[in-house]
Parts: structure tokens; sequence; C-alpha cells
């Protein structure tokens, strides 16, 4: 049984500056417009410590770790903290030209806890919620990043954004977000709730013709890297990426929530959250979807790999990220960077540190010195079921032929040598 939470985030300094640079994009060309290579940031090979620096897409990162659009990134406060505590980058929450038609309600968050019945003292592993995209007026978010840049010039800021079904619309939105300096845009076709309803977020992501109609509109305008944010609540999430690719997307991130019901209060038979008695579907994170996002990862980077060359692309991994672990798998399916918004929202900004001591310790073990050391190395290792069957006949087939004889003269043993005789009988 999920227990309802409402969730405020409270905010409250040093980072190494690190060089940026701009991708300067001269109108649509497809599909090879895309210059910049991903790559570890290089470093001496004797270095005590891996080297955890990144470059995607032109952009320098200390980490890898990037603040997932949501209530992590929501303000000025919340972002210079995200700064001030190490993180890679921070894409502030989703942004529209009319704030004023976002309503949210509370509560908004509904968990899920891994203990009995839902047990208020068992670990949250589900985390649902029904929030909307930023309700604070445009001005406001645009002079915030502004100013984050201001304080913040070679730290990574990304906008996210999202509008209704409307060229104009969309290139004054680029326009305006591009005005603050901001670095790159992540373009919301994703979000599962709410949005939808105006032909907004996943209403565009899971209709693959309006998505490269959009993406067209989006990639024409925009002088930045743009990367599309894919849902998961789709057959095949290696359709709209390809079309995000194909239509001039430097990168994609996935994956978004996960559409869901979290639960049923057996007393009021009312579902969660309750709003007035009532609830919506919404959309679902945290541990618990950690392996869906990661076979969805695995599915887009396979693609990548096949039909781009994934080196001039890049991928974002989201999804259940809280330990420096679950980053190192995402990065091992081919993702570039992680990112997290309700492990945030669960421990904290200075999370940070424990994900980046513990991806290197991983590093440590083999001997890796860069993220790209490993990045996609597991991929080979994926294949299809009538494969595996093959592979499998295969290694029974060889474990048979060497029972079936001795390798060589010192393999004799007393104790079974009347049995070591008959394995060599041919008949």
């Amino acid at each position: 049984m999920a227990s309802l939470s409402l969730t405020q985030i409270r905010t409250k300094s040093s980072f190494p500056e690190l060089a940026v640079t701009r991708r300067v994009r001269t109108g649509l060309t497809l599909p090879g417009r895309v210059g910049l290579r991903v790559v570890a940031s290089e470093s001496s090979i004797a270095a005590a410590e891996p080297d955890l620096a990144v470059t995607v897409n032109g952009l320098h990162m200390p980490n890898p770790f990037v603040i997932g659009s949501g209530p992590p990134g929501t303000n000025y406060t919340v972002m210079k903290r995200a700064f001030d505590e190490g993180w890679g980058a921070v894409i502030a929450k989703t942004v529209s030209l009319d704030a004023a038609k976002v309503i949210n309600v509370t509560p908004r968050y509904a968990r899920l806890r891994a203990g009995a019945n839902g047990s208020a003292k068992g670990q949250i592993i589900g985390w649902e919620n029904i929030e909307l995209i930023s309700d604070r007026p445009l001005e406001t978010m645009l002079k915030e990043f502004e100013q984050l840049k201001k304080e913040y010039p070679d730290r990574i800021l990304i906008a996210s954004i999202m509008e209704e079904y409307d060229k104009a619309a969309w290139e004054e939105l680029i326009d305006r977000v591009e005005q603050t300096g901001i670095d790159a845009i992540e373009v919301n076709f994703s979000c599962p709730h709410g949005m939808p309803e105006r032909r907004m977020g996943a209403a565009v992501g899971q209709d693959c013709a309006l998505l490269e109609e959009v993406c067209g509109w989006v990639n024409a305008k925009a002088t930045v890297p743009v990367w599309a944010k894919m849902t998961p609540n789709i057959t095949d999430i290696t359709q709209p990426a390809r079309v995000s690719l194909r239509s001039g997307c430097e990168g994609v991130a996935a994956i978004n929530t996960i559409m869901s019901v979290m639960g049923i209060d057996l007393k009021t038979l009312r579902p969660e959250p309750c709003v007035e008695g009532y609830s919506t579907p919404g959309g679902y994170s945290s541990k618990a979807v950690h392996p869906i996002a990661l076979g969805k990862v695995m599915n887009i980077a396979k693609m990548m790999k096949s039909e781009f060359n994934d080196k001039d692309y890049s991928l974002s991994g989201i999804g259940g990220v809280e330990t420096g672990s679950d980053a190192a798998e995402f990065i091992l399916l081919g993702a570039d960077t992680v990112q997290v918004c309700t492990g945030v929202m669960m421990h904290g900004y200075g999370l940070v540190k424990k994900l980046c001591d513990e991806l290197k310790d991983f590093m440590k073990m083999h001997n890796f010195t860069s993220i790209e050391d490993f990045r996609g190395a597991s991929l080979e290792y994926f294949t299809t079921h009538t494969d595996l069957v093959r592979r499998q006949q295969e290694a029974i087939r060889q474990r048979k032929a060497v029972k079936k004889g001795l390798q060589s003269d010192k393999d004799w043993t007393g104790d079974g040598f009347v049995k070591e005789t008959e394995s060599m009988v041919s008949n």
C-alpha cells in the first residue's frame, strides 16, 4: 500500500571552473551537422584517481551526474545549491511561454515502500508524482537562468522546454531561453500527465510524425545542442529516439517517468495521491523503475551504435539512480551522462559526492581511468533469446567433448582409472 508524501525542497560552496565550448548552429542540415564528439576529458594515465570529467556535445562537465528536470531545478536557489555541491550539470524544471496555464494541486506525490503492505518504515522504492511543469512566470525563470550563468559562467545549465503544437510558440520560447546564455536545451517530449491533454509532452513523444515535425521546428531555430527527452510509455522507444536524432537533435535522454497508479487506500477506497477525494494517473520513478530504464537505454544505445555514429551523438540515462553503481550500469550500456531527480528529492543535493566516490571505486576496481574507458562496454553481451539457446547448446557440446576423453597422460588417476579408460571408448 502506498503512503502519501508532500515534499518541500529547501535550499543553501566550491568547484574548479571548467571551460565551455559552444555549439553554434547554422540551420538544420541532417543528419551530419553534428560535429562535436562525445569523449572523456584527457588526463594523465598515471593519475591516482579516475577522471570523471566528460565532454558531451561540446559541453565540459566535471562529472557525468546531471540534475534531472523537476523540483531539484525549480528556482535559482536550488540550482545554485546544485552547482555548489558539485553536480556536473543542471537541467532546470521545464518552462513554457504561458505559466498561467500551469496549475498544480496538493498533495501531488505518493510513495511506495518495500515493507509489508506499504509499511511506513519500509524503504522507499517507488515515487509517483502528478506535478506539472514550472508554474513560475517565464520571465522570472529567464532572469534566474541569466543570473546563474553570470555567477557560474563555466558550469553547464540546460533549459528544459515544452510548448503546444504551435511553431511560432516553439521558436519564441527557444529564442528567449537562449538569450539567457544557457548551454543546451532538453525538449520535454515525455511528461505523461496533465500536459498531454494540451497536446504537449508525451502526446508529442508518442506520435513519431508529430515528433518529427516539432523536432524540425526546434532544430531549425536552436543554436545550442538539443536533447530530446523520451517517454517510456510507448511500445518501441527506439522509434522516437531515431526520429529525434534524424531530425537534428544532438542527443536523447531516457527515460521520463512511467505512467502509473500508485495505489488505492483500502480504508477510504480512494486512489493516491488523493486530491479532494480524486486522483489521476501520474509518473512513476525511483529505484523500482531502474531495471526498466536500463532496458530502454540499452535498446536506444544499440540502435544508435548500429544506425548512427554514436560518438557524435549523446545519450543521457535516467531512472532510479541513487548509487554510483546505478550510474555505472547506465554508462556500461552507453550513456554519456546520468540524470538524477527523485534521488535528490529523497537524499538531498549532497548525494553527488557519494555518487562520485562510488563511481570512482567501481572504476578503480576495473582499472578504468576515464568514463570513456567503459562506456558501452556491456552492450555487446546482449543478444536474442534464439542466440542464447544456440550459445548454450554449443557450450554443452564443448563441455561434453572435454569430458569424453583425457586431454593428456598427466590426467590419468589411480582411483578413476577404469572410468577414465571407458571415457575414451568410441562406442
